[in-house]
């Protein structure tokens, strides 16, 4: 199979997202380029994934694959298996299906996730 390339430029901008999907403490921002769906999400203080979206998910845990740079704010995350990370500004994690995760102090965690937000936060 060819290696797919770009045939050409692109540029948007999360200040004019192609599609938003708001719920409880949180906002997912999402935008389409190159073949891709990248998603900037805002989880406000007091935010927790069981709370805010399990509602929506209806899964017992978190099944979204992440692959995520963290902008602000601090976000602790638990998988399914016990392991906990820390995920703070300038950190990049990839988080495979199976997790929660809450916000940390009274700063909005701020994330750009590269894989997992196509059906996040998205009714099932």
């Amino acid at each position: 199979m060819a290696e797919e390339h770009a045939t050409r430029a692109e540029h948007k901008s999360f200040d004019r997202p192609d599609e938003v999907r708001e719920f409880p403490l949180g906002r997912l921002e999402l935008i389409k380029i190159g073949g891709a769906t990248v998603g900037r999400a805002v989880f406000k203080p007091g935010w927790r994934w069981a709370e805010s979206v399990q509602p929506l998910a209806k899964t017992k845990s978190c099944e979204a694959p992440h692959f995520q740079y963290h902008v602000s704010g601090v976000l602790l995350v638990k998988m399914d298996d016990g392991t906990e990370l820390i995920c703070r500004p300038g950190d990049v994690s990839l988080l495979p299906s199976g997790h929660d995760a809450w916000v940390v102090g009274d700063e909005a965690a701020v994330v750009v996730d590269f894989q997992g937000m196509i059906d996040y936060a998205r009714a099932s």
